[in-house]
């Protein structure tokens, strides 16, 4: 019987993942229909009447579809049973929404194209990394887990005692930028955040919807 949840994305795609990992966390089924946003061809004709934007992921649940990243995640969490994944406090629901808002607005270009894309993505293909854009993004990189890690603190988890949205959302960034050398040093300065990925790292959920990048990255690289 298929699924009554579809989420159109790529498996390679942070946000796709995202979203994916909380559905995993969730273990609501699902299917992954994937749409090649990136292709020579540009947006399929068809995904822009799901997204006017053209951009990944889109949920489907019956009905009822959505986009937006974090919209997506909150519906999943708050529409299927299972462990919750957004704090009960105000206080710590505000810190989940400020790490992942961070997030998005400083962390995912210079972490996933300025670095990761860069120094592992362009040489897979054939191409050869700009060593300038690495090193101006690699600042940026580190000016935001710098502020991950300190609003985080000790905390097992980065908005507190429990797994959250946060984790989910950073864990694929943070998963990309340490398959490059320099962003695995990265990380290195804050031990807290090594251990936090090493933890995630372990999970089901994140071990389910690992990346081909990661499937063939030299063993115990970031992981």
């Amino acid at each position: 019987m298929r699924p009554s949840v579809t989420l159109f994305g790529l498996a390679r795609s942070v946000y796709t993942r995202i979203a994916r990992l909380a559905l995993e966390e969730k273990a609501v089924p699902y299917l992954l229909e994937e749409v090649e946003i990136f292709g020579p061809g540009g947006v399929p004709a068809d995904h822009l009447k799901r997204h006017p934007f053209g951009r990944i992921p889109v949920l489907l649940h019956d009905a009822f579809s959505v986009y937006e990243t974090h919209a997506i995640c909150r519906y999943i969490d708050e529409a299927f049973p299972g462990p919750p994944l957004q704090p009960a406090t105000p206080e710590a629901r505000a810190r989940m929404t400020q790490l992942i808002g961070l997030l998005d607005a400083y962390a995912y270009r210079p972490m996933v194209w300025g670095v990761f894309v860069q120094r592992v993505g362009i040489p897979l293909r054939g191409g050869v990394a700009d060593e300038e854009v690495i090193s101006k993004a690699l600042g940026q990189a580190r000016t935001a887990l710098a502020a991950i890690a300190s609003l985080a603190g000790e905390s097992p988890f980065l908005a507190g005692p429990t797994l959250t949205l946060a984790d989910l959302h950073a864990y694929p960034f943070l998963r990309y930028v340490a398959l490059a050398p320099e962003g695995q040093a990265a990380i290195a300065e804050h031990p807290s955040l090594t251990r936090w990925l090493g933890s995630l790292s372990g999970r089901p959920s994140v071990r389910g919807t690992a990346t081909e990048y990661e499937r063939s990255a030299p063993a115990g690289e970031a992981s």
